[in-house]
């Protein structure tokens, strides 16, 4: 369960302002009871602002007033209000000087696993150079002869999704195209 985003100030406005037990503030806010109640107790966060949940949207009114009526429900947090944004991995843009290394071994695992692939596919995958490509694919490359091919999302160069969106779009047109098509029998009368 995700907590409050300040849970002292939140837990400090819960007890000042509802008739909820130490226990279910305690559980909502990430605390242990004891500290609830000394905050009740005003051993713990004296003079603390506290901060109201339902301005903050993480409960609802309607919430707190059934948890107060029954003192063995759980307070459930309210659905958030503004839309959480999805974290969306384009490729790797930096590589870290410790995983450049290992851009070899990616680029001939694609090669040899995914002949399919462009070039452009490639270098967006696994954040590098065309140049780069090309030395690995005609084993011009300087370190040629300890490549070892090495799967790049194991290696954290790529993520899986990208990878295998890459793929799909590779092999999307060989899936349409009329050589691939089963030929119809013709029946003969």
């Amino acid at each position: 369960m995700a907590h409050p985003l300040m849970p002292k100030a939140t837990a400090v406005w819960l007890v000042e302002n509802t008739a909820l037990t130490f226990d279910q503030i305690a559980e909502f806010c990430g605390m242990h009871a004891l500290e609830v109640q000394a905050i009740a107790d005003d051993e713990v966060a004296i003079g603390m602002q506290g901060l109201d949940p339902i301005v903050a949207g993480e409960l609802t009114a309607e919430e707190i007033e059934r948890c107060a009526a029954d003192p063995n429900a759980r307070l459930e947090p309210a659905a958030p209000r503004i839309p959480t944004p999805v974290t969306r991995q384009k490729g790797a843009r930096y590589t870290p000087v410790s995983k450049r290394q290992d851009r070899p071994d990616a680029i001939a695992w694609l090669l040899k696993n995914y002949p399919e692939l462009s070039d452009p596919q490639i270098y967006k995958l696994i954040g590098t150079t065309k140049p780069t490509i090309n030395a690995v694919r005609d084993r011009t490359h300087w370190n040629a002869t300890n490549i070892k091919p090495q799967n790049p999302v194991s290696l954290g160069l790529c993520g899986e999704v990208d990878l295998e969106k890459a793929v799909d779009v590779a092999r999307a047109p060989a899936r349409c195209t009329p050589a691939n098509e089963p030929k119809k029998k013709i029946k003969e009368a």
